[in-house]
């Protein structure tokens, strides 16, 4: 799922329905309608799939491929899995891209029979699962968002909607097109919707593919604005988007598409969505995806969540607030005071250590209430979704409790947290909500609202009663038996069989007092044997049918109950929502002061200028690793001027390698991440001038699928710092030029360092090996010089991992290739060979009397040849056909000789 379809995608024709079984017919018809997905077609207790969709599904999911039938002349493919098994299955189609309409029986077998005994069962699709639509928690990473995203271009503007289902969030972000790629890459889209004209369109192509998402083409027509507002509204149930804000065309046209997916995969039921946030393209730090990958902010270069910035700080107890937090890492806020807004509310929780703890313990106790709601909304919630809703509203009342009723504007909590308070005091309606499942919902339901047993004992009188029968049948019939005994004086039996049901009998004898006709009696004669006469009353038949329709009807009263409580969750969708939101954003901001008070990490000063100072910081996840093996981390400093009034603008840090360069540069451009996402800092103290764009050049790689090679790599991105880098931006670059050729490489580092020193002036980190770049010090105004330093120690090397000012003495080449095994004769060869460079001044003439590095002197260019010297005596424009007919013979006649 990390690549893009190919477009266009193929689709294989739907056989035709000629001179099939009408059930084969229906699978055509519902194949015609999901060409592009594998269909899952109800049949009893499997869904079964046929023709193209079971030889993929066998493929993909290894189930065995057998035959049923024949359509025209051919043997129909088949495959199935078991209901119960369904979910299982359909993850790991999701896994590999596929998408799966779900049709299912829409009726009983005994409804089809009332319309005749050759009536088939009507089936439907009732959903389509693609990789952006996932609800069921056994589909989803709980800690990880799911979204949808959706991109449109419109008068050179691009857009980006998302939607993540599961909790009913929806962002819409209208940029320029040379940030889509960052844009996109922000929310880390499970799917991508695309009008099928940008395919083509090399300007979204990178963008596209650098998502992560499985892409997937819509009708160009789905995107025209006109028509993607009245899908916006149909959705939104609104005559008008002018309440959500002023929204750009392009922003529409995206909105539109995820409208018109919705409408498709759900089948048409709606889903509760939050009105769509806008987030302008100067809110929120710009990192395109070659920049996230490099410093391994949500994920690793694995594609693995564990040991990438976000697990490391991770210290969420829910799993909403998982997702709150690693929403915050994934897009940092450009705007001062709002990050110091986040900041207030982790600093105001890690100076209230008791209060923190008691609030992470009762947030433990809560539920995915966002999920749960979604699911309930979408009608494939189950009773454990109830007890999600109930869990959460009562953790919102406890921890509404928790804190001082009254706002003290110099102690009380700060505007962030205070918000949060707001939203999690309960409504009315929503109070009534959370009374109705903790009086009518049992502690520990089951999944499946269908098997019943979930609404507590009491709760409705007239399930209490259909239970009773159900259960205590014999009882009821006994306690009956007594009082028609009591009221006869004659000893009765109640019996039972399958054609009188049940029935009071007595002897021959016994009954006659009661066969004598009276209008009093209750007892109503029904059959008389030879020895035994059988009698029934009104109420006794009424039992009769109670009891044989007690199960039924017990199970009928609890979905009534089960559909009243998911209708009133769908009409408090929203609130339920805002709970959840404020749930999951105190977890995050609880779950950061902890890990600030962990590893010591303060307060960064976030301002608007174009400063970057920070005393002794720390790599968060490098200090992490090197802690747990019970070594010491080597904090750092770095100070940056943008302005170049305080400082340099441009550092150039040398060093040998395995000295800490990279892990230097990574280091502070995460302290940029962490600082604007509002999260404390590992070092003594930093200050920052709010980050427009973030960029990381670190580290190799090729993109061999497009023809790319390492430096093709790193020369595109490169060429993207160059273009995009503002007076506001931080750049960090490591090894410029490596790829090719030494004086090639030098160049390309030296040219690189110039422009972002003079055009672009962004704070940059500039690692090299190239030292001749560190004259860039004395020939620029704004540039410094940083190395890591390194010591030889009784002939070993040891790496201090300080970096100091000044420049890098050597680079440790041939020490480093002897830490990394490298054979002794090969290293004692460049020993050699070093030490004879170095001890000479012209390294050209070093090169030349080495055998291996010897170089042809090349030869004298030959004097020009009578050809050569009449050719430069030729104006061809001059020329007629005759004359140049002749200079050719001439020249010919000359060549000769």
């Amino acid at each position: 799922m990390n690549a893009p379809l190919v477009h266009p995608p193929k689709v294989d024709p739907v056989p035709s329905a000629e001179g099939t079984t009408p059930v084969m017919a229906q699978f055509l018809a519902a194949k015609a309608s999901q060409p592009d997905a594998i269909v899952f077609f109800r049949m009893g207790d499997f869904y079964e799939l046929f023709f193209k969709d079971a030889e993929i599904a066998s493929a993909a999911l290894g189930i065995t491929l057998t035959k049923r039938g024949k359509h025209q002349g051919e043997d129909i493919p088949m495959a199935g899995v078991p209901v119960h098994a369904l979910d299982g299955y359909l993850a790991r189609l999701i896994r590999q891209g596929f998408k799966a309409a779900i049709c299912e029986q829409m009726e009983a077998p005994s409804e089809a029979r009332k319309r005749g005994s050759k009536a088939v069962v009507h089936r439907d699709i009732v959903r389509v699962v693609t990789p952006g639509t996932l609800t069921e928690d056994s589909l989803l990473d709980a800690r990880g968002a799911n979204r949808l995203a959706a991109v449109a271009v419109r008068k050179g503007r691009a857009a980006v909607a998302v939607v993540e289902l599961s909790a009913g969030t929806v962002d819409a972000v209208a940029c320029a097109l040379e940030d889509l790629g960052a844009t996109l890459a922000s929310f880390r889209p499970s799917e991508v919707l695309v009008p099928d004209r940008l395919f083509s369109d090399e300007a979204t192509k990178d963008a596209l593919n650098g998502s992560g998402g499985v892409v997937q083409a819509l009708p160009q027509a789905l995107a025209e604005p006109v028509g993607a507002r009245v899908r916006i509204e149909r959705l939104y149930g609104v005559a008008s988007l002018d309440g959500f804000g002023a929204f750009e065309e392009a922003e529409v046209s995206a909105l539109g598409l995820i409208a018109a997916y919705l409408d498709t995969t759900q089948a048409g039921r709606i889903p509760a969505l939050t009105p769509p946030r806008r987030s302008g393209e100067t809110g929120f730090l710009a990192i395109d995806p070659a920049t996230r990958q490099s410093l391994e902010i949500d994920r690793t270069q694995r594609g693995e969540r564990e040991g990438s910035l976000l697990a490391c700080i991770d210290r969420t107890v829910t799993s909403g607030g998982a997702r709150a937090l690693a929403e915050r890492i994934a897009r940092p806020l450009r705007d001062p005071v709002a990050i110091n807004h986040g900041l207030d509310a982790v600093e105001w929780l890690l100076e209230r250590r008791d209060l923190r703890r008691d609030l992470r313990d009762t947030l433990r106790a809560s539920a995915d209430v966002a999920r749960a709601t979604s699911r309930l909304v979408l009608g494939r919630g189950g009773p454990r979704d109830l007890a999600a809703v109930r869990t959460a509203l009562a953790t919102a009342e406890r921890i509404a409790g928790l804190f001082p009723p009254e706002r003290d504007p110099l102690t009380g909590a700060p505007a962030r947290i205070a918000a949060c308070l707001d939203r999690l005091s309960l409504s009315p309606d929503l109070a009534r909500l959370q009374i109705d499942l903790t009086e009518g919902l049992v502690a520990e339901p089951p999944h499946l609202a269908r098997d019943g047993g979930f609404v507590a004992p009491g709760y409705r009188p007239e399930l209490e009663a259909a239970r009773t029968l159900r259960d205590d049948s014999r009882r009821v019939v006994a306690d009956l038996e007594a009082r028609a005994v009591a009221d006869s004086g004659v000893p009765f039996k109640i019996r039972h069989n399958a054609v009188l049901g049940y029935f009071l009998e007595t002897s021959a004898k016994a009954a006659e007092p009661l066969l004598r006709p009276s209008e009093a009696s209750p007892f109503i004669h029904r059959q008389t044997l030879a020895n035994q006469v059988r009698f029934t009353t009104v109420e006794l038949s009424e039992l009769d049918a109670k009891i044989s329709q007690a199960g039924h009807r017990a199970l009928a009263i609890e979905g009534e109950t089960f559909e009243g409580w998911r209708r009133t969750v769908q009409a408090l969708a929203l609130p339920l929502q805002d709970v959840a939101e404020a749930l999951a954003e105190l977890d995050a901001h609880a779950a950061l002061s902890e890990w600030s008070e962990e590893v010591g990490a303060v307060r960064p000063v976030v301002d608007d200028t174009t400063c970057f100072e920070v005393t002794a910081g720390r790599h968060p996840v490098v200090e992490a690793a090197v802690k747990k093996s019970g070594e010491p981390y080597t904090p750092n400093d770095c100070r940056l001027d943008g302005s170049g009034s305080a400082c340099a603008r441009l550092s150039i840090v040398t060093g040998p390698n395995m000295a800490g360069k990279s892990t230097f540069l990574r280091q502070n451009a995460l302290l940029v991440v962490l600082a604007q996402a509002g999260v404390f800092v590992p070092a003594r103290a930093m200050r920052l001038g709010v980050v427009d764009r973030l960029f990381s050049r670190v580290g190799a790689g090729d993109d061999l699928a497009r023809g790319r090679s390492t430096f093709m790599m790193e020369m595109v991105e490169t060429a993207a710092i160059l273009t995009q880098a503002t007076d506001a931006s931080f750049v960090v670059l490591d090894e410029i030029g490596r790829g090719t050729a030494t004086y090639d490489g030098l160049a390309i580092a030296w040219a690189v360092a110039e422009a972002l020193h003079d055009r672009n002036r962004a704070r940059t980190l500039f690692a090299t090996h190239y030292h001749e770049l560190a004259g860039l010090e004395t020939r620029l105004a704004h540039v410094c010089n940083l190395s890591m330093k390194a010591r030889e120690w009784n002939g070993e090397l040891v790496f201090l991992h300080e970096a100091a000012p000044g420049a890098a003495d050597r680079s440790y080449g041939v020490q480093v290739a002897r830490l990394a095994g490298v054979p002794t004769a090969v290293v004692s060869r460049a020993r050699e060979v070093l030490d004879r460079l170095e001890g000479e001044k012209a390294a050209v003439s070093n090169l030349s009397d080495l055998p291996l590095f010897a170089i042809a002197e090349p030869p004298a260019p030959p004097p020009p040849s009578v050809v050569e010297d009449a050719l430069k005596g030729i104006e061809p424009d001059e020329l007629s056909p005759r004359e140049a007919l002749e200079a050719l013979y001439r020249l010919k006649g000359l060549a000769g000789r």
